[in-house]
């Protein structure tokens, strides 16, 4: 009965994440006139300081100040600070800028980005039905560079940006909420000069409502929880099931896109899409059958 409610709490906090996620833009698009910069700088701050918050509430802040004197985890933080940092900003610049859709196609190719990086930097070997999944992302690519006479920058940028940060990620065996805290630690000088000396007029929170400085301060909360939330699902449930799950966040950004920010989805961004789709499809066909093929192998040792 425990595993069962743990399984359904890891459910719960998965599809959560996910949602917080897809349903993200939203938020970025009430900040809608003001730099992507002017943001980052206050997703990085507010993030920093709520971090740190919850880090000395649950009785870590020894684990952050340890991790602050390990010269080689604050290396490798100090890369995946600039590349999660150059992530936000893009996918930021990307809802404000009406480019969701290439966001979305992003987040869709991401998994598959990270297969192939496992291949190219961690010497690991496809399967055969893997190889097609990669290769019908490239065949979309390869489409839309066709049909656009452009290479899809931002969804490219932000699929390796977040798949080199999970690798980074897996060499400094910190926990997500330390090694967050020193992530936006690194960016916290570059957000607070960039304040002070920016001629953007909402720079100067004297010079804001309190509605927009509500807003600015919410960018804390809105990086930090759905980040707790997954961290929740990942300890409860299969890394299958976690795999399923991340498929909402770009779905809904692309509804977001489509239905409420009017985006252009025509048939060739469609046909795009469709190759990205079947390419997950077979990733997740194969995941499916490699797990199977685990438990039986379990249980015939046993």
């Amino acid at each position: 009965m425990r595993n069962n409610d743990s399984a359904a709490t890891g459910l719960l906090a998965g599809v959560s994440a996910f949602l917080f996620w897809g349903l993200a833009p939203l938020y970025f698009k009430l900040l809608d006139g003001i730099p992507s910069t002017e943001i980052l700088a206050h997703r990085s701050i507010w993030a920093l300081a709520l971090a740190l918050i919850i880090l000395a509430l649950i009785g870590k802040l020894g684990d952050f100040r340890a991790t602050l004197r390990d010269h080689k985890k604050m290396r490798t933080l100090a890369l995946s600070a600039l590349l999660i940092g150059s992530n936000w900003l893009v996918f930021i610049w990307a809802i404000t800028n009406q480019h969701l859709l290439d966001a979305s196609l992003g987040y869709y190719i991401n998994p598959l980005i990270n297969v192939l990086l496992g291949v190219l930097i961690l010497g690991e070997r496809l399967r055969r039905l893997q190889w097609i999944a990669v290769g019908l992302a490239a065949l979309g690519i390869a489409w839309y560079l066709l049909q656009f006479g452009q290479i899809p920058l931002v969804a490219l940028f932000l699929a390796l940006t977040f798949g080199f940060y999970g690798l980074v990620r897996k060499r400094a065996p910190v926990d997500s909420l330390t090694g967050l805290a020193v992530e936006t630690l690194y960016m916290l000088p570059l957000a607070l000069a960039y304040l002070i000396w920016s001629s953007s007029p909402s720079s100067n929170p004297l010079n804001n409502s309190w509605e927009l400085n509500g807003l600015l301060l919410l960018a804390g909360p809105i990086t930090l929880t759905p980040l707790l939330l997954f961290n929740i699902a990942a300890r409860r449930l299969n890394l299958s099931t976690v795999g399923f799950l991340q498929y909402i966040a770009p779905t809904l950004q692309l509804l977001v896109a489509v239905m409420l920010f009017h985006e252009p989805f025509d048939h060739d961004t469609l046909l795009t899409f469709a190759f990205v789709w079947l390419g997950l499809l077979l990733y997740t066909v194969d995941a499916l059958a490699q797990r199977r093929k685990m438990r039986l192998q379990k249980k015939a040792v046993v």
